[in-house]
């Protein structure tokens, strides 16, 4: 490659050549000037500067834009959540209670969310993985709904038998309330045990009368068990009446009911009497509701007229459940 060059003295252009390895180091000289000048205006433009480069500025708005409707999904995710919870506490305080269902269990709610991780695919992708938890909150939010449709549905289920839910409540005593033929002898509470002297909580009220009363279902049900305890409730019947509520009729003489038998509110289920650990001729009687004993004077009204009790026996048709199945045990009396 040549080269002109002005000679000051002749004013005149000689040539010059000028050899390759001039040239190379030049263009490396003039290549290394140029990167340098380039990472010194990007570092006084960004840093600075504190201005973004365009492809960074372009990442960053798309960034919070996305930012912008996770954010606006969690916004409304926070008003389902809400609206869910009022829905459960509604549910298993108001309906399923009304009907005697059991409440739903937290584990059965939360429908056994975790286990496997489907979205640890997403971890590291950004600092607080809100993407991640989002979408983890709306799986956990959509399995809840899901349990609480099917709750709505078995509660709709229940209330269409809702008319059978007042005959079967255990609402009215098991025995003739004629005040000359019984007494309130122990009601249901904390006492001194007559056997042990300590105190202890009675699970149910103690009636006292004759050996022979009759004594009948509180409500419409299923007979679940007729059985003898000799050291505890001796003659006993379990009633189970449907909607949480079971009853129990215990220290009875005579049994005229089986197992499986079903009842109506008035039928005479056996006659009261002084088997078992009993200290004179009562009925123990018992109350249960979603597997709680509870106080049997908050069903029953003593003051019920003897002349009402005695049509709502005639209208069950106590002739012809007197003695339909009797059943009889030896009996020990103290």
């Amino acid at each position: 490659m040549r080269k002109y060059i002005l000679n000051s003295e002749t004013l005149l252009y000689e040539i010059k050549d000028v050899s390759l390895k001039s040239r190379l180091l030049k263009g490396l000289l003039l290549v290394a000037g140029s990167l340098a000048l380039s990472v010194l205006y990007l570092w006084v433009f960004t840093s600075v500067l504190g201005i973004d480069l365009p492809k960074t500025a372009m990442l960053k708005a798309e960034k919070a834009r996305w930012d912008a409707r996770v954010a606006l999904i969690n916004s409304r995710l926070d008003r389902y959540e809400g609206s869910l919870e009022a829905l459960e506490i509604r549910d298993d305080d108001i309906y399923r209670s009304i009907f005697g269902m059991n409440e739903i269990p937290d584990p059965v709610r939360t429908a056994g969310i975790g286990g496997v991780d489907k979205y640890a695919y997403l971890d590291g992708i950004e600092p607080t993985n809100a993407l991640k938890n989002t979408l983890l909150r709306l799986d956990r939010l959509t399995r809840m709904t899901y349990v609480q449709s099917k709750s709505f549905d078995e509660v709709a289920a229940v209330s269409k038998t809702a008319g059978d839910m007042a005959s079967c409540i255990p609402a009215v005593p098991p025995i003739i309330p004629d005040p000359s033929k019984y007494s309130l002898t122990s009601p249901f509470g904390y006492r001194t045990d007559p056997f042990t002297g300590i105190s202890k909580l009675h699970t149910g009220v103690d009636l006292a009368m004759k050996i022979g009363n009759p004594v009948f279902a509180t409500g419409d049900g299923v007979v679940e068990a007729v059985e003898f305890d000799f050291f505890g409730y001796g003659n006993c019947v379990d009633i189970d009446h449907g909607f949480g509520y079971k009853t129990r009729y215990a220290h009875l003489n005579s049994i005229s009911v089986i197992e499986g038998m079903k009842v109506k509110r008035g039928d005479r289920i056996g006659e009261s009497g002084q088997s078992g650990r009993a200290s004179g001729p009562h009925l123990h009687y018992e109350v249960f509701y979603k597997g709680e004993r509870v106080n049997p004077t908050n069903y029953f009204d003593l003051s019920m007229s003897k002349q009402e009790y005695l049509a709502m026996i005639d209208r069950h048709g106590e002739e012809n459940t007197s003695a339909p199945v009797r059943r009889s045990f030896s009996v020990t009396r103290r």
